[in-house]
């Protein structure tokens, strides 16, 4: 069993039955299990996990405080890694304009809480 902190994972990747999980130190893991699986699992492990992970379409589990940018158009989404250049991930458009659509909700909520107090 590998232990980490959810604030190392960068993003995980889908590969068939296989799941490639890059970590913030540019650390790479492959598992023999599939993503919806460790979806599963994380989501029963990380009580704070739902706050960090997302999952953007079929084939990745991303940790949105690295988004740096999401390019709907040309369906990248750049993720900051500490330290090295920023990742690139191509990404079928509505999974993306899902994510981008959340992230807008979730700093509108976040603007109004700031706001009421």
């Amino acid at each position: 069993m590998l232990r980490m902190r959810i604030s190392n994972i960068l993003y995980l990747e889908a590969d068939r039955n296989y799941t490639k999980l890059l970590l913030t130190e540019g650390i790479q893991f492959t598992f023999a299990i599939n993503i919806g699986k460790i979806e599963r699992m994380l989501d029963t492990q990380a009580s704070d996990s739902g706050s960090q992970l997302v999952r953007v379409g079929k084939s990745y589990i991303i940790n949105k405080n690295y988004i740096l940018q999401i390019n709907l158009p040309k369906q990248k989404l750049l993720l900051l890694v500490p330290g090295s250049k920023p990742r690139e991930l191509i990404v079928p458009r509505e999974p993306l304009k899902a994510l981008k659509e959340s992230l807008e909700q979730d700093a509108l909520i976040t603007a109004k809480s700031k706001d009421s107090r």
